[in-house]
């Protein structure tokens, strides 16, 4: 089998409510293989808000897409390589890993289609049913917004909530959590988000105004570049800490599992360079204990989830509009299902690139 053309496209997605008012549209980079028996692998990453979408589209045509073409797709994790290689001023982080991303999703893709099976099988399965959280609760939702969201995801079964905490005042982050806390009762654990958005200092009197909610985890507490403040902050604060969503490859997260930075691992299968490096990152975290909960794209994260022994959650987020993709899987009793389709089981729907197409 050869590869015989990537066929590329950015997509701009609107947003639904509430989610719109923090986002107009996210951009989808796609990427379709083509082989030369008629198999196809559908690839994306997901470019949160949109900024630099463009410059990943641009990177992946004009550096990577040639470094595949005629190649055999099932040869994953030698491609993996040499596009991760290809250019050695150019570090495989940002723009240039949600590039490789798509590529190795579409990849993967092929792969499960040539083989019959959905990919957590192919990696060797755990589970077929992964655990959801419901997430969102953004800075700019008023507090009805925010409990209307928490109990939408509630009703669909999630067992945990994750809201943000991005007001300057942490007292009025206090008393936003402890509103959507006292709405969703005792069977549903809340997580909080800080989106590196304070210093050491800042965290720690956060997490102390918090620390009677009984948190699942506080998340990105400072700039992710920071390893020893995220160090510092998972040491002196009394909520476990998670991180990992803005971290690329598994160098970056052995930092993290290292200096005992973080208690859940939260890698994203479009930003850490695809299906590949997640993986290699995932047992990494299994090495130091640590949980695995990939960051958005629930929709092909299940299968990372399913496949590892120290998977724990995916995050659930109602961010596609319904016309995108041609069938999401459900969350159902807070567990979502994973498909039984080969690959990663996911398809555009046969109108989303012309109506959505930049």
């Amino acid at each position: 089998m050869k590869i015989t053309a990537i066929e590329t496209c950015l997509l701009t997605v609107p947003t639904p409510k509430p989610m719109s008012l923090e986002f107009a549209n996210h951009k989808l980079v796609v990427a379709e293989i083509a082989t030369d028996d008629g198999l196809r692998g559908l690839g994306y990453s997901l470019v949160f808000g949109g900024g630099g979408a463009e410059a990943v589209l641009a990177y992946l045509d004009a550096r990577l897409k040639p470094l595949l073409l005629n190649e055999d797709p099932l040869n994953v994790e030698r491609l993996w390589e040499k596009m991760y290689r290809g250019d050695r001023g150019v570090r495989r982080v940002g723009i240039a890993g949600m590039a490789i991303s798509a590529l190795d999703i579409g990849l993967w893709d092929l792969a499960g289609k040539a083989a019959g099976l959905p990919l957590y099988k192919l990696w060797g399965a755990v589970t077929d049913r992964v655990p959801a959280y419901g997430s969102g609760g953004w800075g700019r939702y008023t507090e009805g917004d925010l409990i209307a969201e928490a109990q939408k995801y509630a009703a669909q079964g999630c067992k945990y909530y994750k809201m943000k905490i991005h007001h300057p005042d942490p007292k009025v982050n206090r008393a936003r959590v402890e509103a959507v806390r006292k709405a969703l009762g005792p069977g549903v654990r809340m997580m909080v988000d800080v989106n590196q958005g304070r210093d050491v200092l800042g965290n720690q009197r956060q997490a102390a105004l918090l620390e009677e909610f009984d948190l699942l985890w506080y998340e990105e507490p400072v700039l992710a570049d920071d390893y020893a403040g995220m160090a510092e902050v998972a040491a002196t604060i009394r909520i476990p800490v998670a991180a990992g969503e803005n971290h690329y490859t598994r160098w970056e997260f052995k930092e993290l599992l290292e200096r005992r930075a973080a208690k859940y691992l939260m890698p994203d299968v479009c930003r850490a360079n695809g299906f590949s490096e997640t993986l290699r990152i995932g047992r990494l975290a299994a090495a130091h204990g640590v949980a695995l909960t990939p960051h958005l794209i629930h929709e092909i994260s299940i299968h990372v989830v399913g496949a590892l022994a120290n998977g724990f959650l995916v995050e659930f987020m109602d961010w596609a509009p319904p016309d995108l993709f041609a069938e999401l899987p459900e969350c159902r009793d807070g567990l979502i299902r994973i498909p039984d389709r080969p690959g990663h089981g996911m398809s555009l729907h046969p109108k989303a690139i012309e109506k959505y197409r930049a």
